[in-house]
């Protein structure tokens, strides 16, 4: 009864994390299509890093593999704005 309770548990953390990180998401894309550089970047970035945590946590390569590659692309925009 306690292990259905934790596992009860974490599915409600995960989905609390794919929600919010799906809301940073969506408004990085939404920044973007208004040219609110560089907000958009780290809004969408955020939500990836989400998703990232939350397909480790449902152990889900898929999403794994969307998310963390995405990562890199998005250091290479703080590079940018950073340094430039």
């Amino acid at each position: 009864m306690v292990q259905k309770k934790y596992i009860e548990e974490n599915i409600m953390n995960v989905n609390t994390i794919k929600w919010a990180s799906t809301f940073f998401i969506l408004s990085g894309i939404f920044m973007a299509q208004f040219e609110m550089y560089p907000y958009y970047i780290f809004a969408h970035s955020l939500g990836a890093v989400g998703w990232l945590v939350s397909g480790y946590l449902m152990n889900d390569k898929a999403v794994m593999t969307n998310f963390g590659l995405q990562i890199p692309i998005f250091i290479v925009g703080y590079i940018n704005y950073f340094l430039n």
